[in-house]
């Protein structure tokens, strides 16, 4: 067991809500585009998110709508090294530096597929 992270794109207009339950996604209308494993700061900025988005429960098996702006704001607090530290029974230990270059090549293919139409997910299960 441990904390597995997915980013997926879907067509823009088929999410209703900034936060998802991912039953509702199907691989029809959805596409896995990033896979990260026990990379706890990056969760942990996710929770951060899916807090000022409202979410209230425990973030755990919940998707949440990455916007623009949320991508950009991303792409900033990985090139300085300001994710938060976050630890978990099931998250492992930080690995920022083992996963920066895979997090900024997620962000830039992000971006791109935002501008070609579709919308950018997150997912995690731990």
């Amino acid at each position: 067991m441990g904390l597995d992270q997915y980013a997926f794109k879907i067509k823009k207009g088929k999410i209703k809500s900034s936060i998802i339950n991912p039953d509702d996604l199907n691989s029809e209308i959805s596409k896995e585009i990033c896979y990260w494993r026990k990379h706890p700061n990056l969760q942990g900025w996710m929770n951060r998110l899916y807090e000022e988005k409202g979410g209230d429960e425990v973030f755990n098996c919940i998707a949440i709508l990455l916007t623009l702006e949320d991508i950009e704001r991303l792409e900033r607090d990985v090139i300085n090294n300001k994710l938060p530290d976050t630890e978990g029974f099931f998250y492992g230990t930080s690995a920022d530096e083992h996963y920066k270059e895979k997090d900024l090549l997620f962000i830039q293919n992000a971006k791109l597929w935002i501008e070609d139409g579709y919308d950018i997910l997150y997912d995690s299960w731990w």
